[in-house]
């Protein structure tokens, strides 16, 4: 090997001795310790060098966790809504089941007091079916002539008049409202309950409401006045409750009569039960019968 020559020991010295003060700075840097911490110092460069890195790798993991987790927990809330959705039609549907079956249970009593309280014999009956047609106000009701239904028998509620069987089959039959105007045959004679004074009543054309006719236009009528059945009609028994006057829509005079309204005492829109009275109203009198009674 060459001997280095005086001059590039010369210059080559200062890169000994930085390489020499590099090496003992690493060498202190090691095993130096922080006087308050007792922690390594190039433990500490270190960690804070790699903070930064550390702080951007949490917050994407962290972000990337809560994103998971806000999926998870959205599926877990759409899966409890359905749920509870489900429970809450299902006891929507056990309510109404509960509501239909107390009306019938009102409506099946009401008729159990007609029968006990009644003056005629009655079938109860249920409505199986409606004309939809706004021309004809009719019911079918399941009994017929096997239970000694017969045309023109009265059909009514506990509230009252319904209206009149008008065909008749063996198992159901045919009911007349008393808004259908189209039954001519069927008008009642009414009599108003506080002034006694008697008049028509026969269907209107418009479901909601009756007309009685021929009430003189001295006689007073408020509305509230009771209208009930009179006998005369040769259908309905005396004393059933057609319905309440609710507008005198156009006042009589003394030659005029009044014009007046009369609100169904029977709910027509909604019946689901009723009974159809057994009753046969008594021969009428002829001409000669009468004379001879004088």
């Amino acid at each position: 090997m060459p001997l280095r020559t005086q001059k590039e020991i010369r210059q080559r010295a200062p890169l000994f001795l930085i390489g020499l003060l590099v090496f003992n700075f690493a060498l202190m840097s090691v095993t130096a310790r922080d006087v308050a911490t007792g922690q390594s110092v190039i433990s500490a460069w270190l960690q804070a060098a790699a903070s930064p890195f550390q702080r951007v790798f949490t917050g994407v993991g962290g972000a990337g966790v809560g994103f998971f987790q806000t999926i998870a927990n959205l599926w877990h809330a759409a899966a409890e809504n359905e749920d509870l959705k489900g429970r809450l039609a299902e006891t929507e549907a056990q309510l109404r089941a509960a509501r239909a079956a107390r009306d019938e249970n009102v409506r099946l009593q009401n008729l159990l007091k007609l029968q006990e309280e009644g003056r005629y014999e009655n079938v109860p009956a249920r409505v199986i079916a409606r004309d939809p047609s706004a021309w004809f106000d009719t019911i079918v009701i399941d009994r017929g002539s096997s239970s000694g239904i017969k045309i023109n028998m009265p059909v009514v509620t506990r509230e009252g008049v319904v209206g009149r069987v008008v065909e008749v089959s063996a198992w159901s039959s045919q009911v007349a409202l008393l808004t259908d105007e189209q039954t001519a045959a069927g008008a009642a004679v009414g009599q108003l309950e506080n002034s006694q004074a008697l008049g028509v009543v026969r269907g209107s054309g418009d479901q909601s409401f009756l007309e009685l006719r021929y009430v003189p236009g001295l006689e007073t009528v408020t509305p509230g006045d009771a209208v009930l059945t009179t006998g005369q009609d040769g259908i309905y028994p005396p004393g059933l409750k057609l319905g309440e006057v609710f507008e005198v829509s156009k006042p009589g005079t003394a030659t005029i009569s009044h014009e007046i309204k009369v609100r169904p005492a029977a709910r027509l829109n909604a019946l689901k039960e009723v009974a159809v009275l057994l009753y046969h109203p008594p021969p009428r009198e002829t001409p000669q019968q009468t004379l001879k009674r004088q």
